[in-house]
């Protein structure tokens, strides 16, 4: 990559990161972070309006987040949650998203790292989502050229979550072509886990309606074992996470048949 694209790629995180906190942002404070001119930003905003990321303001631009983000705005912890590895986790939902093809049907957990995945899903594919996760949901409301189904069950409201039997029947008569699957933690023994019996459970079955499935993670879930499993690593086809994991953690996955790719 060269420094300039470097450079434009630093910029892209710098604004989607202080978006995704504030909610809006003003170009004159951008530039100073950022150390480029009002022009260039305007470009970059342009650039990520266009992606669907965000919508110009004069002076600046806001976010297309729906609004039940705003309550959490304020809440240190979810602040923190969606701050955490936020450039990693949004480089893995790009190169995620570009495993789709035109078509597809889809399947997501929920997870600040599936979530950065639909954000990057592009335009006019045609595809089909199915998410027990009700903010992938609503994030997805505006995309007409998606077709979006989204189970019952009971709200486990701070994850932003449906689990529970309703939601479980409803996943099961959905087929999709690519599950792509968050987890708590990721092991070549212990395989992916959850803290939650009934997301362990609704996952589960994400994962048994998929032809294939994609395990979307950072370097920080690597060798965490949680208590409730998921699946097997060798039920994975892929693993995408950041260049921050080490090789000598990829080589227990490989040797299982699993692609692992570090973006």
């Amino acid at each position: 990559m060269s420094d300039r694209s470097q450079r434009k790629s630093s910029r892209i995180e710098t604004i989607l990161q202080r978006l995704r906190v504030n909610g809006s942002l003003n170009i004159i404070e951008l530039c100073e972070q950022c150390r480029a001119s009002v022009a260039t930003i305007r470009r970059d905003l342009q650039e990520l309006e266009t992606r669907g990321l965000l919508h110009r303001t004069h002076g600046g631009a806001v976010s297309l987040e729906p609004l039940f983000y705003e309550a959490f705005r304020k809440d240190e912890s979810f602040t923190d949650l969606i701050g955490r590895q936020a450039a990693e986790k949004r480089r893995i939902g790009q190169a995620a998203a570009e495993m789709i093809e035109p078509g597809n049907a889809i399947s997501l957990t929920h997870g600040t790292t599936t979530a950065e995945v639909i954000r990057c899903l592009r335009y006019g594919s045609g595809i089909k989502v199915v998410t027990n996760a009700v903010n992938i949901a609503m994030e997805l409301s505006k995309r007409k050229d998606i077709e979006v189904f989204v189970t019952g069950g009971h709200l486990w409201g701070d994850r932003f979550s449906l689990v529970g039997s309703a939601a479980i029947d409803a996943l099961r008569q959905v087929n999709v072509d690519i599950a792509f699957l968050g987890a708590d933690g990721i092991d070549p023994s212990a395989g992916l886990t959850c803290r939650s019996p009934e997301e362990a459970a609704v996952n589960r079955v994400i994962v048994k309606q998929a032809r294939k499935r994609i395990v979307v993670i950072d370097h920080t879930k690597f060798g965490v074992v949680a208590s409730w499993s998921v699946c097997r690593v060798e039920d994975c086809a892929m693993i995408i996470t950041d260049k921050a994991t080490a090789k000598k953690l990829i080589e227990p996955y490989v040797k299982r048949g699993v692609e692992v790719r570090r973006v």
